[in-house]
């Protein structure tokens, strides 16, 4: 039996019925692990020592707010455990950033999945950049001139924040639009972080697939069809799931993007293909167990749990 911290965002408010972590939850509980529970906001460096705020979980698969029961909160000191999951949401913010830096004190002795270190410098809209010959036409930049001679260039384009997630503050700015510069603006005083802005592929009105990778080995795709008149796929705005089988295409971009996630020891990611250009590598919270399993896929938490087992034997 190991023992097993989850950090995630508050377990009454997710979707048991979508939620990857909780996924993982129910397979480590099924495998007899000790299962507690801690959110980001209790966590404590004191000296070397990290703590947090942790309960004992039980989980059940049945609707939303019949999925757990917690036992009492107590401090616990961290090393304890044989492994942490960090596993709550974006958004990639500093208080994300100073998660990581707590929690690789924790790291390799216990071992935190994904490693803290590793998701601190490889973010997903950053990590993907590494494969230049694999993405659409792509500029990282706060410089207005810099976006708009892009946008002469490529003409319908998306933009979007360097470390959002879930599809929010996605635009998609078509050419002849005028509203460019009153976006550019609002996103000026809403980020102090330069900008992602992408050519725009029109292969994603046949879907975004998300490709899940378990230690570096593609397990699984699920298309993402936008829903009509919406220019995101993501689930979060509504886009619809359904399993994808690879093509050769895409195979190329795993193996070519598989080492560099073995390197960095990444159990559990997610990346994004649109039309055989690769968009995004997701390393903070991936998504899409749920949805696998349910489409007929493979079962991506008895991978992941395999593979950390393999870690701690």
């Amino acid at each position: 039996m190991l023992k097993i911290a989850v950090q995630m965002d508050p377990i009454a408010s997710i979707n048991p019925s979508g939620d990857s972590t909780f996924a993982l939850m129910l397979e480590g509980q099924a495998r007899g692990h000790r299962m507690d529970y801690f959110v980001p906001g209790t966590l404590s460096l004191r000296d070397r020592n990290v703590s947090a705020s942790v309960a004992a979980i039980t989980v059940f698969d049945k609707p939303k707010g019949e999925h757990f029961a917690l036992g009492e909160f107590a401090r616990v000191d961290l090393a304890g455990y044989d492994i942490v999951m960090m596993r709550q949401d974006p958004p990639f913010d500093m208080n994300y950033i100073t998660v990581s830096h707590i929690l690789e004190r924790l790291h390799p002795k216990t071992f935190v999945m994904n490693p803290p270190s590793a998701v601190r410098n490889a973010p997903e809209k950053i990590l993907v950049t590494e494969f230049p010959e694999l993405m659409p036409p792509t500029l990282v930049t706060r410089d207005r001139e810099e976006i708009r001679a892009f946008r002469r260039e490529h003409g319908n384009i998306i933009l979007k924040p360097l470390y959002g997630n879930g599809g929010a503050g996605v635009f998609l700015i078509q050419e002849g639009d005028q509203n460019l510069n009153a976006l550019i603006e609002l996103f000026e005083q809403s980020f102090r972080e330069p900008f992602m802005v992408q050519r725009y592929l029109p292969e994603v009105r046949k879907g975004d697939k998300r490709i899940i990778l378990v230690d570096g080995e593609p397990v699984a795709g699920l298309n993402r069809i936008p829903a009509d008149g919406e220019a995101r796929s993501n689930m979060h705005a509504g886009g619809r799931p359904e399993l994808s089988p690879l093509t050769e295409r895409e195979r190329e971009i795993c193996a070519a993007i598989g080492p560099a996630l073995k390197e960095r020891d990444m159990v559990f990611v997610g990346i994004d293909v649109i039309g055989g250009y690769l968009t995004e590598i997701n390393v903070t919270s991936p998504t899409g167990i749920r949805e696998v399993k349910r489409f007929g896929g493979p079962d991506i938490a008895v991978l992941i749990w395999d593979a950390l087992e393999k870690r701690r034997a």
